[in-house]
């Protein structure tokens, strides 16, 4: 290996009269001559530097969707090329009179974040550290604060009449009318006496017994402290290391519930150094801990404001945890020892409860911190005992999404007596029912079958749920229609794709964001009835991008070794206007994210790998984009086939990738290269590794090469905790297996990585050396994150994977 970071031009290919298949299944035929005649704009190369420029190519797609509360105006934010951040636009409901808001239009329009009254006229925002009030129908902006101290957790209150927030863990109440702030708790380190030596109480004792002024003065305190107490606010006290996530008032104005974070004792972050900055000083990035590390607690207390007394939300539905076993360190002449730990109580991660209508029941979600388990309990204000509505078990890990545009998976319904949820009891995520008021009551589900669901909200009429999901296809998006009781569903959308949509409060009109996998993401319109014709809003994209033939990959399934059918997405030559040569090159390109999808019909995050493919398809390589085990979008047994062993069934679905390839697609089995980024890098590692004879080269791309230096979050539900499983570890991380290395590899890593650190990739290479392997490169881009930002460094990556190819795969 050679120590130098080599440099080298990649020669550029222009590509034009090029064949491919729209989004409606027609051939269309684009040539210079062509797009000349549709657009002013030059003729697109199709090169690494002119891909690379990424959104200022292809365009920002919008996002943030929200109606006026009169349902005639439709906001969104929509980045412009160029600019640093988004800006908001506003539309009419029938798509005309597309503006872009003043700074000053700005601040009186509904943000995207915000909380809606009951009318869903009036929304609430913290914003820079304040709160106000905005009316979406006369675009009134009314400060609720303004400190220099930060509020957060806006909420209505007491039939929307008030607003609450909280401030330096207590919470505050603000009535609309007089806009007169009130402080409604005194949270507080606890008070801690000073210990006093025996010799000191024996002093003050006899001080007393002795002196009559020692004695008033005594009494005189503790009839003060009596006073003091009877017009105190409810005092809430935090331990050492604690403070409040946050704090509602109860519907009924005698509680406040606090969410108590505990910061962990002992815990290390791992700290990211940046060597270019202003100061010309290496400067230090704190990231975050490790998996396995102590961990932040997240707990439930319930504060009563009459009496002043506080509980902690009973756990007790969790049971006992295992005795934890830990292997130690083996010294090299013995074997590592194992130590158990006594049962302990099971540990849980509290939210914050929702109630109903009445305000009578407050239901909330509780998780547990080894992944495991899932509940839904009501909580007893005033005792803080806790009865189970549902428990999702799942022996890998249990799987919660946010529901979509309702921005809850956990609400009421309309009866007041249940709530709704959304689990995936049955293997796939659907929505489910239980009547909260009756003890042992079951739930049931209003949707069922193989597809998942991936948003859910009540209709505004409160007589419907708006559903989206795949049941049409793994690989599509729709918006259902579904009576609140469950039953038939109504298709909405029609368009093939992915649509993120919207609808009005007043139901006739549907917002939405929709793409296919060669259309970027645009804002639509449509009348809110089955298969309406949609009016498009927006034009991200340049006339540059649309004057080239884009190719629409085919949605493909190949069997994998154990027989079950993986999709895929295919770029082949013949899309690109190229003969079909025999005996050709192939790249199998793996999606990160570990919990994604990439083989679908619209537009991918992944839009310069996309366009990547048409460059390598148009210079004869057969590219694949696999929804290796694991993916989303397939349900439970592919999400957790995984589980303890990453690069196990996801990495046999890549080795198999590049066996259909060759038997399919006349690839030549000893010219198929491999390539990814974060997951996908540390898939290409695994395949360079353990299957060295499938692929001739790989690009890994920030991989994680040892899952024992990745987050808590992801890693633990998949491989539990590193002291606790370390076989899953070992058996997953491909730090433990450099020494298989034959092919040509290329590792690429930005250096201010605050996700995936560059550790990873420095500790490998060291491995590496030490393994004395020769067929390898590092490249390093100093001033990126996980996500790249800079248009060179992603255009010198991508030249680098690009040359790899080149020279190992296509000149063989």
């Amino acid at each position: 290996m050679s120590a130098r970071l080599p440099l080298w031009l990649v020669v550029p290919l222009v590509v034009s009269g090029v064949v491919a298949v729209g989004a409606a299944g027609q051939t269309t035929t684009s040539s210079t001559a062509a797009n000349a005649r549709k657009t002013d704009a030059r003729p697109f190369e199709l090169t690494v530097d002119s891909i690379m420029r990424g959104p200022a190519l292809v365009g920002y797609p919008p996002t943030g969707l929200r109606w006026s509360g009169d349902s005639q105006t439709l906001y969104f934010e929509w980045r412009q090329r160029g600019e640093d951040e988004s800006s908001t636009w506003a539309v009419s409901k029938d798509g005309g009179d597309l503006r872009r808001l003043t700074d000053e239009e700005r601040k009186s329009a509904p943000p995207d974040d915000g909380v809606w009254d009951r009318a869903r006229r009036r929304v609430l925002a913290a914003q820079d550290g304040d709160i106000v009030v905005i009316d979406s129908v006369t675009r009134e902006r009314r400060p609720i604060t303004r400190t220099t101290e930060r509020e957060e957790n806006p909420r209505w209150a007491r039939n929307d009449t008030h607003v609450t927030f909280t401030r330096n863990n207590n919470l505050f109440i603000v009535p609309l009318e007089t806009g007169s702030i009130v402080q409604l708790t005194d949270v507080k380190p606890k008070k801690r006496e000073p210990r006093e030596t025996p010799s000191q109480k024996f002093l003050k004792e006899e001080e007393r017994k002795l002196l009559q002024y020692t004695r008033q003065q005594a009494d005189r305190k503790k009839k003060r402290e009596e006073r003091e107490k009877q017009d105190a606010l409810p005092v809430f006290e935090l331990e050492e290391r604690q403070a409040i996530g946050d704090a509602m008032l109860s519907p009924d104005d005698a509680h406040v519930f606090l969410l108590v974070t505990d910061r962990p004792e002992g815990a290390r972050t791992a700290d990211v150094a940046n060597y270019v900055t202003e100061t010309a000083y290496t400067e230090t990035v704190a990231a975050r801990p490790k998996v396995g590390d102590a961990q932040q607690r997240r707990r439930l207390a319930v504060l009563n404001l009459e009496t002043g007394k506080s509980v902690w939300a009973e756990a007790g539905f969790a049971g006992q945890a295992e005795p934890r076993t830990t292997t130690n360190v083996s010294d090299g002449d013995h074997d590592g020892a194992q130590t158990s730990s006594k049962p302990t109580p099971r540990e849980v991660r509290w939210n914050m409860p929702v109630f109903g209508a009445d305000g009578r029941i407050a239901a909330t979600t509780a998780r547990s911190v080894d992944n495991k388990n899932r509940w839904i309990v009501t909580v007893d204000p005033d005792t803080g005992r806790t009865r189970t509505l549902d428990e999702l078990r799942d022996e890998a890990w249990v799987r919660e999404i946010n529901a979509g545009s309702s921005r809850v998976s956990l609400d009421w319904m309309p009866d007041g007596r249940r709530v709704w949820f959304l689990g995936e009891h049955d293997g796939w995520m659907h929505v489910y029912v239980v009547d909260a008021t009756e003890p042992g009551a079951k739930p049931r589900a209003l949707t069922s079958g193989r597809f998942e669901l991936t948003a859910a909200s009540l209709a505004p009429d409160k007589t419907k749920f708006y559903l989206t999901s795949t049941e049409r296809h793994p690989g599509e998006r729709h918006l259902y229609v579904m009576p609140i009781e469950g039953g038939a569903r109504t298709m909405m959308t029609s368009m093939t794709g992915a649509h993120a949509a919207e609808v009005s409060p007043d139901e006739s009109t549907v917002g939405m964001v929709y793409s296919y996998s060669n259309k970027p993401p645009d804002v639509y319109v449509m009348p809110n009835r089955a298969s309406a014709e949609a009016k498009r809003v927006t034009t991200s994209t340049t006339d540059e991008w649309r004057s080239f033939g884009w190719a629409d990959p085919e949605l493909v399934q190949f069997r994998a070794r154990d027989g079950v059918l993986v999709y895929a997405r295919l770029y082949t030559p013949e899309m690109m206007g190229k003969r079909r040569d025999s005996a050709r090159p192939g790249v199998v390109f793996v999606h990160g994210a570990g919990y994604a999808q990439n083989a679908h019909k619209y537009w991918s995050t992944y839009f310069r790998e996309y366009m990547f493919h048409n460059l390598l398809a148009s210079r004869g390589y057969v590219v694949l984009d696999v929804d290796y085990r694991g993916s989303a979008g397939y349900g439970r047994d592919w999400r957790t086939s995984i589980y303890r062993h990453m690069g196990g069934k996801d990495l046999e679905d890549i080795v198999d990738a590049a066996a259909y390839l060759a038997k399919d697609h006349k690839v030549d089995p000893g010219r198929i290269g491999v390539y990814g980024g974060s997951y996908g890098g540390f898939i290409t590692l695994m395949s360079m590794f353990t299957s060295p004879d499938t692929f001739a080269a790989g690009a890994a791309l920030r991989p994680v090469t040892d899952w024992a230096h990745y987050n808590q979050g992801y890693t633990s539900n998949i491989l539990n905790e590193p002291q606790d499983d370390p076989d899953a570890y070992r058996q997953s991380s491909p730090i433990y297996f450099a020494d298989r290395l034959k092919g040509a590899l290329l590792i690429c890593h930005g250096m201010v990585d605050t996700n995936v650190h560059f550790q990873d990739s420095v500790r490998l290479v060291q491995r590496l050396i030490e393994l004395r392997k020769e067929n390898w490169e590092l490249a390093v881009f100093p001033v990126e994150n996980h996500g790249f930002e800079q248009e060179t460094s992603w255009a010198d990556e991508y030249k680098r994977i690009l040359r790899l190819f080149e020279r190992n795969l296509r000149n063989k």
